[in-house]
């Protein structure tokens, strides 16, 4: 081929992309993202979202203001329902919402009536490394010290379908361990709060990224203490800490924890649009989240507040949740008896 053919493909290539970039300003010009975050301000998604909002609005087309909006509400439940039926699909509003609803949605969770294979997903900052957090003061400052209590160590937790209800109770099923969950908590920080004095030992099903933005003086004087990794591997800065899966003594209890615990964890801190939102909205705001990813002030801001950082674009994390269906009948049967 010509260079001459070379270049006139490569301009008809390129022409719908610029077409559709250029309509994409000029609809965001001027315009306002809502980002709804679906817990209350101080937590770890809050964080997240915040810190995406003071940046991402570069690498969309027109510059559109982002503005955070706090919805909290039974487990992040009230604000995926209005991402899902109130919300416009016309890619000003975007949730950020917690993975365990895909799961609540899988066991046929009351009060879950939206289908999330149906939400317009845009990508996810961080895998979630899922930990138990005690307080040194509790005297449960080892696995080995809880799973020999003699009463059930109380541990803080947001309503059912949120990582502080749902790892601990897969846990109690799987390893056995002594287990009370308080549940009476809007967001992690009234849990952190809970533990600091007293209330309850600490917390279940918060991230390490989370537990270090949000309670580094705990960390610091040792009077937080993580005890468990919910994950399939250590994370480099906490490779003493023993493994979940690695205390399971039976293929089913390693089943619970995989699917129950480590498959929600790729999938846990989700941004999305409204079902029906336009595919070329979508895709310019996939864009948009991944260039933020490599941004440097968003990274030297992240790392300030100690955000760690594993993107997941928007079409991997489709994928993601869409296979999560594919989870065998009789561990869905059990995550329904014991996450209802």
């Amino acid at each position: 081929m010509s260079l001459t053919k070379l270049c006139v493909a490569l301009v008809i290539f390129l022409l719908p992309i610029n077409l559709a970039y250029a309509a994409e300003e000029e609809f965001y010009r001027g315009k306002t993202i809502h980002l709804i975050v679906g817990t209350g301000a101080g937590g770890g998604f809050d964080a997240y979202s915040r810190t995406l909002a003071r940046h991402m609005s570069k690498y969309i087309p027109g510059n559109p203001v982002i503005v955070v909006d706090n919805m909290p509400g039974a487990g992040f439940l009230r604000s995926v329902q209005h991402l899902y039926k109130v919300a416009k699909p016309d890619g000003l509003t975007i949730g950020n919402w917690i993975g365990t609803l895909v799961m609540a949605q899988l066991i046929g969770r009351k009060g879950v009536d939206f289908d999330a294979r149906k939400f317009e997903y845009i990508g996810s900052p961080v895998q979630n490394h899922d930990l138990c957090v005690m307080t040194k003061g509790s005297g449960i400052t080892s696995v080995d010290k809880w799973m020999a209590s003699k009463t059930p160590v109380k541990l803080g937790a947001t309503p059912p379908g949120a990582t502080t209800y749902d790892t601990p109770a897969v846990l109690k099923e799987a390893l056995g361990l002594p287990t009370q969950i308080v549940a009476g908590y809007t967001t992690t920080r009234e849990s952190r709060l809970a533990a600091e004095s007293g209330e309850v030992a600490g917390l279940c099903g918060w991230s390490w990224a989370s537990v270090k933005s949000t309670w580094p003086k705990g960390l610091e004087t040792g009077e937080a203490v993580v005890v468990l990794q919910n994950t399939p591997k250590a994370h480099p800065e906490l490779a003493n800490v023993p493994l979940a899966i690695s205390l399971a003594k039976t293929g089913e209890a390693r089943k619970l924890i995989q699917a129950g615990i480590h498959d929600v964890s790729r999938m846990t801190y989700i941004y999305s649009f409204p079902p029906g939102t336009p595919k070329s909205r979508v895709q310019v705001l996939r864009r948009a989240f991944m260039e933020t990813m490599k941004d440097p002030p968003f990274l030297a801001e992240a790392d300030k507040a100690k955000l760690d950082l594993e993107p997941i674009g928007g079409e991997a994390l489709e994928k993601v949740v869409k296979e999560f269906f594919d989870v065998e009948d009789s561990i869905v049967k059990k995550f329904a008896k014991i996450l209802q």
